[in-house]
């Protein structure tokens, strides 16, 4: 991490476009070190094109961003070092135990042999999973297994770390106690999360400061309780995403995106 810059994320005139298609429109977007930070949006709002860039997956079309004081196209491998990443889908091995699923991320990660038994035993240990850390990851529920993605992600104690719909599929137990873990990140590492959600609890319950977007541009930006405020003492968080994100809640997505889905949710069980 670059010490010296004043943003954990910083994006001037981001832009993404896929043949006539402008998937994220000149985005501007400033992001606090130490903050959890909402991405909000309705389906093709651009919000899984930003976290692709931001993560040095995609290629900007034009503008540029950087992630931890890192230019995104002039230093990917040191942005890659400092971030952590868990997308909509499940990575973990089912097929391995959830040690075995640590041991290969910090190998992957460069980690030294005492380096990693220390950090697996801690990143087990902060996640609520020492207790089945020798069982097949299979055997999982959904809410141990983005636990155990989490733990992956953290091996590496990266400054930021970059959620794509952390919860999809989970329920309110599941999804609580993931809530849990992340706040704690935030109180005890100091860790910087961008997080993209389409619940708007969620965005309510974890988000220092949110954006929403539509058509790729950023409609807002603000804290929960500022934005609720500004459409009315009773509104919600619900009112709000109606109010900035187009005009509707968007239901449904592509057949794509439905299917994705629903697979994700039948994996996390």
């Amino acid at each position: 991490m670059n010490a010296a810059a004043q943003f954990a994320i910083k994006t001037n005139e981001l832009t993404r476009q896929f043949g006539r298609l402008t998937a994220v429109d000149h985005l501007e977007l400033r992001v606090l070190y130490g903050e959890v930070f909402g991405l909000l949006g309705a389906n093709g709002a651009g919000k899984s094109t930003v976290i692709k860039m931001l993560t040095t997956l995609l290629t900007p079309t034009s503008g540029s961003a950087e992630v931890g004081g890192f230019d995104i196209i002039q230093s990917p491998d040191e942005v890659r070092r400092c971030i952590g990443y868990v997308s909509q889908l499940v990575s973990a091995d089912g097929a391995l135990t959830g040690f075995e699923n640590l041991r290969l991320s910090a190998k992957l990660y460069g980690l030294t042999r005492t380096e990693r038994a220390e950090r697996i035993i801690d990143a087990l240990d902060f996640m609520g999973l020492a207790d089945s850390a020798r069982k097949l990851v299979r055997t999982y529920s959904g809410g141990m297994i983005r636990r155990l993605e989490l733990a992956q992600a953290m091996l590496h104690r990266p400054a930021i770390l970059f959620l794509d719909e952390p919860t999809i599929g989970l329920d309110p137990v599941a999804r609580h106690m993931v809530w849990d873990r992340l706040q704690n990140l935030k109180r005890d590492y100091g860790m910087t999360v961008l997080i993209t959600t389409h619940d708007m609890e969620e965005a309510d319950a974890l988000c220092d400061r949110l954006a929403i977007l539509h058509a790729g541009q950023i409609s807002i930006i603000g804290n929960p309780a500022e934005l609720r405020a500004g459409l009315g003492k009773d509104a919600t968080m619900d009112d709000v995403f109606v109010h900035y994100a187009g005009g509707s809640i968007h239901e449904g997505g592509t057949f794509g995106e439905v299917a994705q889905t629903r697979r994700t949710a039948q994996r996390l069980g």
